[in-house]
């Protein structure tokens, strides 16, 4: 990695470090508040190194910026996704090791879902997990009342209209069957609130089980229910990628047409039109008038012949 790569943007810094939000970060350095070794910085934007730079928020010197850290945890039944719950539930904070860092969870599953839930203090790379734009799919196996028939599947993959709003397609398949009911995997990169619990009872299998078993590039694997585990560094490198922006397609290069004198198969030939037929002029004979010029010739009298009847008044 390059020295310019590990330069990160001053107010990123601040909001990292949990003195104040980004926008209240970039409030401190427009008055004037924060200095990099020593001088005032007023200008938002500006890049420093949050390992070799001294950075000071209005006279306190920033704590180097923690290391990323991230945890998958196989939530069992019965527990709230949040670390603390004004009703007394049960939290998944019991169940997470208390490391030297604060994890937030990344998500939720519900009281009654399962499954795998991932916990970082790298809130950019949470955004990027959850944030639509990523398109960052979850897959879960469910088990539905009711035996899912191939027309419904077809419905699941094409998109449901909900009450708020039509559904992106999604990727389903028959993963088992019991007496009456059925086990189906499903992977959607939507995060609304109960969507596929609302998704199979749109059309008519209420769901009965509900377990994620895959996140992005995490799989869940054979974590037992209740453990945790740290991921390895190639997960997590595979969770940093997430912050990159995706490539825009590229277009294939037209090929140039090489003039054979023929149209490629493909080309549309448009039907020819029938051209108007033109007006035939009359000609007329151009004759030689008594000066000797020429002129147009007079049209002939009709000779008065002996059937030709002559009225002569007396």
């Amino acid at each position: 990695m390059t020295q310019a790569e590990k330069t990160v943007r001053l107010q990123k810094i601040i909001a990292r470090s949990g003195i104040a939000s980004r926008r209240k970060a970039e409030e401190l350095i427009r008055h004037g508040l924060v200095t990099v070794n020593g001088e005032t910085v007023m200008t938002l934007g500006t890049k420093v190194d949050p390992v070799l730079d001294h950075i000071k928020v209005n006279g306190r010197h920033l704590k180097s910026q923690p290391p990323d850290m991230f945890l998958m945890l196989n939530k069992p039944l019965g527990y709230i996704s949040t670390l603390h719950d004004p009703a007394g539930r049960p939290t998944i904070k019991a169940l997470v090791p208390k490391p030297s860092l604060r994890l937030f969870p990344v998500g939720r599953l519900d009281y009654d879902s399962e499954g795998l839930l991932l916990l970082t203090n790298n809130g950019d790379i949470a955004q990027a997990c959850l944030h639509p734009s990523h398109h960052v799919p979850k897959t879960y196996l469910v088990k539905i009342k009711g035996i899912l028939e191939d027309p419904e599947i077809q419905q699941l993959r094409h998109g449901l209209m909900l009450e708020d709003g039509p559904t992106a397609p999604a990727k389903v398949k028959k993963a088992g069957k019991a007496e009456a009911n059925s086990w189906v995997e499903i992977t959607i990169h939507e995060g609304r609130k109960h969507q596929v619990k609302r998704m199979f009872e749109q059309i008519g299998h209420p769901v009965i089980r509900l377990k994620r078993i895959q996140f992005g590039p995490l799989n869940l694997g054979t974590l037992p229910p209740g453990q945790t585990r740290y991921l390895t560094d190639k997960e997590a490198n595979a969770l940093r990628h997430l912050l990159l922006e995706p490539e825009s397609p590229r277009l294939p290069k037209r090929q140039p047409i090489r003039s054979t004198g023929k149209l490629p198969p493909s080309t549309p030939v448009a039907p020819s039109r029938p051209r108007p037929a033109k007006p035939n002029p009359i000609r007329r004979k151009r004759t030689l008038s008594p000066s000797g010029t020429t002129g147009q010739a007079r049209p002939r009298r009709r000779p008065v012949t002996s059937r030709t009847r002559v009225n002569v008044k007396t």
